[in-house]
């Protein structure tokens, strides 16, 4: 059976909790969760990740769990009927000191306490997700005076966005601090950090995880227009990045959207991160069983870019079909996978190695790609390797061997990497070698004959440590001589 290489991400949600459907997902084809700290609270969250590594060892598969922090609340509050509407030539004002309960068609108050510090006569704002486009005429003590310059409805806490970035609100807020203290109990495998706009951000994050005794991997989600700027020492600072593209397409423009998320794709590949492509892909199927023709070109366009995992956010979490929207996802990216510009790659083909070990993972992918080699078997401790391993552009599936369960999770997120439990007995490379290739005739994913690479390190158990390949054909477990 072809394997899809291209990893899905499912948000939960009040609709994965009905009877049943979490089994359906999994099914369907999640490779990891995404638990979205902005909606609900800490026990329901930790409820559900329980609940995803139960039915995945139920079904005998790895699920990753990713823990999405809420970020700075940069948002307008409440109107005392629920909702205004605003036409264009309106005159309205922001008001961070106005009653949080009290908005009318003239006037809202806001959330985020700093906008009147942070915004000038001229600039643009944008609300909700950019249907509503305001401009600034004036700053007056907590007030920021606007002309409406696109009109429509406008409800409860909708989203404030500035033109081209500039809000200066801090990544991690007080809550996040308190929600990373959570994300470490429930033993988060991923954890991605709202709005960063420096490598600080990143750093910072890490290192509340690490105090409340996580290590789950950081993901930086790129959604402001500042983090452009930063963007290499965002990557390198962190474990994987999401292209978060509802606020960054609002802060740049919907236009300067594509090719940034192409950039970020090959930016993040080429620095060895993994990459996450979010937001919006199959929209319509919170209420549709099938994906819009423009969807499709979406999903299939980003694996064509080589993205790691596509994302599921309302479609799964409150949208009507769950297992179906995963279904289909699945489906596009297979389809896509067949094409052969994501089977080709030039990756550090012309770039020096630093480690070993990374330079074992490009000749063993090198050797793939021209020996017609069925499988590639890396025993890892930190999956390090099969990381590398996946940033050349392949057919090949890579089974990332490794006897830890944190391992086995983090992989879930890698292109074109599926974990395997393998515990190593003893040192004997030759024994070891034969239960490698064992452990993957009995999964059924090779066959006499098949020729299968191995990678692994002579002090096996170490961290770091692949320093070898060898190359061996299913059946008679030695070297081939043509």
């Amino acid at each position: 059976m072809i394997k899809r290489r291209t990893k899905i991400l499912a948000t939960m949600g009040p609709s994965t909790d009905k009877p049943g459907m979490l089994e359906k997902v999994i099914k369907a084809g999640a490779d990891v969760v995404r638990l979205n700290f902005s909606h609900g609270d800490p026990q329901e969250h930790m409820g559900r990740a329980a609940a995803v590594r139960a039915m995945a060892e139920k079904l005998g598969r790895h699920v990753g769990v990713l823990v999405d922090l809420q970020g700075p609340k940069i948002r307008i509050d409440r109107f005392a009927d629920g909702r205004i509407e605003l036409n264009e030539g309106d005159k309205f004002t922001l008001d961070t000191a106005m009653d949080p309960r009290g908005g009318t068609r003239e006037c809202v108050g806001v959330a985020y306490k700093e906008l009147p510090n942070d915004v000038s006569g001229g600039d643009i704002l944008l609300l909700d997700d950019g249907r509503i486009v305001l401009k600034v005429e004036s700053v007056a003590g907590s007030k920021v005076h606007c002309r409406v310059e696109t009109g429509g409805p406008l409800s409860d806490k909708k989203g404030i966005n500035r033109q081209g970035g500039g809000l200066s609100a801090m990544a991690l807020t007080d809550q996040d601090r308190e929600h990373i203290k959570v994300a470490a109990k429930l033993d988060a495998d991923y954890l991605a950090i709202s709005f960063p706009r420096s490598a600080a951000d990143v750093n910072e994050a890490r290192e509340l995880m690490l105090a409340a005794g996580g290590n789950a991997g950081i993901v930086a989600k790129i959604e402001r227009a500042e983090a452009l700027d930063a963007l290499e020492g965002i990557i390198a600072a962190s474990d994987a990045v999401m292209i978060a593209r509802g606020d960054l397409g609002v802060e740049i423009g919907d236009a300067s959207l594509p090719p940034v998320q192409k950039h970020i794709i090959t930016l993040a590949r080429k620095m060895n991160r993994a990459v996450i492509t979010a937001t919006q892909m199959m929209e319509s199927m919170i209420t549709s069983q099938i994906p819009t023709r423009a969807e499709v070109f979406d999903v299939a366009n980003a694996v064509f870019d080589g993205t790691d995992a596509v994302m599921l956010s309302a479609e799964t979490a409150t949208g009507n079909f769950p297992d179906k929207a995963v279904a289909a996802m699945g489906r596009i990216c297979l389809e896509a996978e067949k094409q052969r510009l994501t089977t080709q790659s030039d990756h550090r083909i012309n770039t020096q190695f630093e480690r070993i070990d990374e330079a074992i993972a490009m000749a063993s992918m090198y050797t793939a790609n021209h020996l017609g080699v069925k499988a590639i078997a890396a025993l890892t401790e930190s999956g390090s390797t099969p990381l590398w391993m996946s940033r050349i552009s392949s057919s090949i599936p890579i089974y990332a061997l490794t006897s830890h369960v944190k391992t086995q999770r983090k992989v879930t997120l890698y292109r074109g990497v599926y974990p395997v439990s393998f515990s190593i007995p003893n040192t004997d490379h030759a024994q070891v070698n034969r239960q490698a290739v064992g452990e993957l005739q009995r999964c059924g994913e090779v066959q006499d004959g098949d020729l299968v690479i191995i990678t692994k390190g002579d002090l096996m158990g170490v961290m770091g440590g692949t320093n070898a390949m060898k190359i061996v054909r299913v059946g008679d477990m030695v070297e081939p001589t043509n």
